[in-house]
């Protein structure tokens, strides 16, 4: 099939890359001159594992083009993914639908009967209604409106896309919903399961998932808080309730709070659309609070480290993107850790083993080292922040020959205390019992 992708972001670029690799011809479309310049250049604008070869392949075999030309994009295309920014606006946390709305009004100029416009963008419930207001005002017939929310982790995106626990198509006439089934006809081999569901339902399918994996972050930050006034270890309480597959064991790993592009932005999203229908959502309003709290009782974890007073203390921080597996600096809990800790007199010496040239445009005042143990050297305490792979295979004696106070605190549970304890470090955890100090 063809099929035009308005955005060539994290959603539009690999969902474009993995459609043309099922053997659909796919044309990604942006504004952006520049980065479609540095596209068919083979240049990617994002760090995504297996993204740059999978791109190159499909470009090499004519299925996958870039332009900066929407005419040329969307003449003849069956379906047309809108994958642009829904940021969360300044002041009320809702989504901002200015992109998404601004490309319906230009596509509508060159779209054609019997076209479908998918949202892949996430987006409020509504906004297909919204755009086929919109489609209707501009003159267009004859063109269905779906749904089909993403599901990707960034850093496992394409196996994700791939291999889908659900694919979620939000569709109110059959004509949407046979484009979209064959569109995906590739997965069914793989017995991907797809839901065919209202649009509506589709929209807030997305929201709900996320809030609701944000919910299990928040819930075992707090049980990792109760395990250090009790002396009990979070990681065994982790265990022990993610063995019963009623809840299984994933997104229960204490740490500094969640980030990123999706859980912040779309859980302040959900509680602004529940609040426009006038229902309360508690839970996750708690839930966002609990995550906002949580980056300042990092920085004061790594305080009580320090003695209580980081002013003129060195501190090594590892690991600056919100994840492994990504360049992603979006609402990265290093971010409020590490400028709190400027704030407060510290010396900051950072690493990321992708994320440097993202950091370097939200964080200053700090210097970035070449490798973790360049950030330890003369250090004060090290800080894992984010738990890159690399990271947990460190040399533990040589961390600690570098260090100047022989603190390490690990934000994300990487290492065993007593195994960092042997190597002659004094070890903060995350809910690993009763702190020291």
């Amino acid at each position: 099939m063809r099929i035009a992708m308005i955005g060539t972001g994290y959603v539009g670029l690999v969902s474009g890359a993995c459609f043309a690799d099922f053997g659909h011809r796919v044309c990604c479309v942006d504004k952006d001159g520049s980065k479609i310049e540095a596209l068919n250049d083979g240049i990617m604008p994002i760090w995504e594992p297996g993204l740059e070869s999978l791109v190159k392949a499909n470009v090499g075999h004519g299925r996958l083009t870039f332009t900066t030309d929407l005419q040329s994009a969307v003449e003849g295309a069956e379906a047309i993914f809108i994958a642009v920014g829904t940021p969360a606006r300044r002041g009320d946390g809702h989504a901002d639908l200015t992109y998404v709305f601004d490309a319906v009004r230009e596509l509508a100029r060159f779209i054609q009967p019997g076209a479908v416009v998918v949202t892949k963008s996430t987006v409020p419930v509504g906004t297909g209604d919204k755009i086929e207001q919109i489609l209707s005002e501009e003159g267009i017939e004859e063109v269905s409106v779906a749904s089909n929310p993403e599901f990707l982790r960034e850093g496992a995106a394409i196996a994700d896309f791939k291999h889908p626990d659900r694919i979620v198509v939000g569709a109110e006439d059959p004509r949407a919903q046979d484009v979209l089934r064959e569109i995906y006809r590739p997965l069914f081999l793989n017995r991907a399961p797809i839901l065919i569901t209202g649009r509506r339902t589709a929209e807030l399918t997305k929201y709900a998932a996320n809030a609701f994996l944000a919910v299990k972050i928040s819930f075992i930050n707090e049980i990792s808080d109760l395990c250090e006034a009790v002396d009990a270890d979070v990681q065994d309480v982790a265990r022990g309730i993610g063995l019963d597959n009623r809840i299984g064991p994933k997104f229960l790993h204490a740490g500094p709070g969640y980030g990123g592009s999706c859980f912040p932005k779309d859980t302040l999203a959900l509680l602004q659309t529940a609040d426009a229908a006038g229902v309360d959502q508690r839970i996750v309003r708690t839930t966002v609070a609990v995550n906002d709290d949580r980056k300042s009782s990092m920085v004061e974890r790594v305080v009580r480290a320090l003695g209580g007073d980081p002013k003129g203390k060195r501190v090594g921080a590892l690991g600056l993107a919100f994840k492994p597996n990504t360049d992603d600096m979006r609402e990265a809990p290093a971010i409020p850790i590490v400028k709190a800790l400027v704030e407060r007199g510290a010396a900051v010496c950072a690493f990321d083993p992708v994320a440097m040239s993202q950091a370097e445009q939200v964080l200053s005042g700090i210097q970035f080292a070449d490798d973790a143990y360049a950030a330890a050297d003369g250090a004060d305490v090290l800080v894992i922040v984010t738990e890159w792979d690399e990271f947990r295979a460190l040399d533990l004696e040589r961390v600690a020959a570098s260090l100047r106070g022989k603190i390490l605190v690990d934000l994300r549970n990487v290492y065993d205390p007593g195994e960092a304890e042997e190597a002659g470090l004094t070890y903060y955890g995350v809910g690993r019992g009763r702190p020291r100090g």
